[in-house]
């Protein structure tokens, strides 16, 4: 039964034909399958996602690099060191592709971050990836991290860097690491992500200051950072970010990646007043990630107000393993 659930949504993932929300949904499918799996199945999964970097989409083919980094499977690790050493692939796609290298938190993947994070003339975005995903591997494998005592976090994803050490830490102290410059990126994401847990659940006293902190990570001159603000935005689908999203969404100047990431994170908003029309506007904007993104967001706000319990192309799919 796992075996034929695969292979459709696999065709249903990798067909041109097949409308892009139809076409993420099969994803989402096929990680929760390539996470809950067992070993045949699993790989199986794996395999399917990664056949879909032959699409032309840098939008899909970026959801399928972060998808393959969180399954935690070694299957995921060739298809994503591919992405990330071909040239020709988008820098968006590259990036991501580092990124779950990082999340997979192999020490053997470290010569090629490395590698990337050096190269001359790389991509910035890349570059920064890179430094981030090493730190991340080099934290994962160290003693200190057993010292730590890691707030539990509501979110299941890994994340490109851990929140910091539970502690005393307001939200100011974080939105001072957050803002600071100075700070290694990796350390300035564990703010990030930390910040985030405060948000959590959307009624607690932290959350809206917290988001308010988030929000101003929107100034920095990082793009790769401003794009992981509106990835946090999405995950927490808090009103009181829709401003700062619906900001960066709109402003044609801003990079196509962050643009995106805000398209996406206000999808899932998409029950919240006045959010559907916002996303509209964009439909025919210039920059196909960003009117992809759109269609996507879109669908996916249809879902928020359906109520549906699980945003995924077969139902079934999620009791296939069981």
């Amino acid at each position: 039964m796992a075996d034929a659930t695969i292979k459709s949504l696999r065709e249903s993932l990798c067909s041109e034909e097949t409308p892009l929300a139809v076409r993420f949904r099969a994803l989402f499918s096929l990680k929760h399958l390539a996470t809950t799996s067992q070993d045949s199945s699993a790989i199986a999964a794996v395999e399917a996602i990664a056949a879909g970097f032959a699409s032309p989409s840098a939008l899909l083919k970026h959801e399928l690099a972060y998808c393959l980094g969180q399954t935690g499977k070694d299957a995921a690790i060739k298809p994503l060191r591919d992405v990330l050493s071909d040239l020709q692939e988008d820098p968006m796609c590259r990036h991501e592709a580092a990124e779950a290298l990082g999340a997979l938190g192999k020490a053997d993947n470290l010569d090629l971050l490395k590698h990337f994070r050096d190269r001359e003339g790389e991509e910035v975005v890349v570059t920064e990836t890179c430094e981030i995903a090493i730190d991340r591997i080099e934290w994962e494998n160290s003693k200190e991290r057993l010292q730590e005592k890691l707030r539990q976090s509501d979110f299941a994803s890994i994340d490109p860097a851990p929140p910091m050490p539970e502690s005393e830490k307001t939200v100011d102290d974080l939105e001072k690491t957050l803002m600071d410059a100075k700070q290694p990126l990796f350390m300035r994401y564990r703010a990030m992500f930390a910040l985030r847990d405060l948000a959590s659940p959307p009624d607690c006293p932290t959350a809206v200051p917290a988001v308010l902190a988030l929000a101003k990570g929107f100034q920095d001159e990082s793009a790769l950072f401003r794009h992981e603000i509106a990835f946090v935005f999405g995950q927490l689908s808090h009103p009181a970010s829709i401003p700062a999203l619906t900001a960066a969404l709109s402003d044609v100047n801003e990079a196509s990646m962050v643009r995106h990431e805000a398209a996406e994170a206000l999808g899932g908003l998409g029950d919240e007043e006045g959010v559907e029309d916002v996303l509209k506007r964009f439909l025919q904007d210039k920059e196909k990630v960003v009117r992809e993104s759109v269609i996507v967001a879109l669908d996916m706000a249809e879902y928020e107000k359906s109520g549906d319990a699980e945003y995924a192309l077969i139902p079934e799919a999620a009791s296939v393993s069981a």
